[in-house]
């Protein structure tokens, strides 16, 4: 067979930033592969020329997100996008927490507000509803915690202003509760290839008390490898077997356990998600054959 030419997608600030990349690239490679690291908004580069482009680093995304869009559906018509458009377009806004829900599947209490709502009655009703004594407000189309943050329940004030600016901006804003778990226990997050569980690692927490939001493209995260709980297997599978198109190339599961050590999805990471090859032995390889099973399924 032909080697086929594969873009890792990548954008221009995360150039030399994924730790993903390096293993990657060499497992493709090792498997027959032609592999060019390309900037998706990069106007001289020919997609057509590709036979895959597997999207990886785009992490501008979230404050480009109409023009990345546009960007994925023109490529789709050029050449192979992984994961494809219709998983791409669902998963970039955080909404599809509340179809989740409703397949199901246990999540973070989420609640939305809308750009022409007013910010401080949704959270003064939201935090009078429940007794949690922290609420996290972040951008509903969003990635790398960046303009998310964690406000006490006596400054309610202050995380008004937070959302009032993202919603004055015209981003909607996803108000969850801080679960104190996360302290203790820390985030899992579940690698899936092609539908099937591969390695899981554990991500420490990520907002700390009265800190800014992450002025980088990502905040600094804590991770080592870590064995999931039945429970959390559990919640993963439902999610992954609830995404409305099918399992798809890749999916990333984030979890994170409640007052009662109960899982809950934090997350489902299906468009740019890092998949810590580095913390599994394998992985990368695994990943690499998975890619090219898919390419050639493509359209059965």
């Amino acid at each position: 067979m032909t080697a086929l030419n594969i873009a890792l997608v990548t954008a221009r600030p995360a150039r030399g930033l994924d730790e993903d990349e390096p293993p990657l690239h060499l497992a493709l490679q090792k498997a027959g592969c032609n592999v060019q690291i390309a900037e998706w908004d990069d106007a001289k580069i020919d997609w057509a020329s590709f036979d895959i482009a597997l999207l990886r680093s785009a992490w501008d995304y979230a404050e480009r997100v109409v023009e990345f869009l546009s960007w994925v559906e023109q490529a789709s018509k050029l050449t192979y996008i992984l994961n494809p458009l219709q998983v791409v377009r669902w998963n970039t806004d955080k909404h599809y927490l509340a179809e989740l829900a409703k397949a199901g599947v246990s999540i973070v209490p989420s609640t939305f507000i809308e750009p022409g709502e007013a910010a401080r009655q949704v959270i003064e009703k939201f935090l009078g509803a429940s007794a949690y004594a922290e609420v996290v407000v972040k951008p509903a189309v969003g990635a790398g915690s960046r303009d998310a943050e964690r406000h006490s329940r006596s400054n309610a004030a202050a995380a008004a202003a937070h959302a009032q600016r993202l919603l004055d901006a015209n981003r909607s804003v996803l108000l969850q509760p801080y679960l104190e778990r996360v302290e203790r226990d820390g985030e899992t997050a579940l690698m899936f290839f092609e539908g099937r569980f591969s390695h899981a690692i554990r991500k420490g927490p990520l907002l700390p008390r009265g800190g800014a939001a992450t002025a980088g493209l990502f905040a600094a995260e804590t991770i080592t490898p870590r064995t999931p709980g039945a429970d959390e297997m559990r919640v993963a599978e439902r999610a992954v077997a609830a995404i409305p198109f099918g399992k798809p190339l890749y999916a990333r599961v984030d979890l994170i356990r409640d007052d009662k050590g109960s899982p809950c999805l934090l997350e489902l990471e299906l468009t740019e998600p890092s998949l810590f090859f580095t913390q599994a032995a394998d992985s990368a390889e695994k990943f690499a054959a998975a890619v090219l099973r898919w390419f050639q399924r493509r359209g059965a």
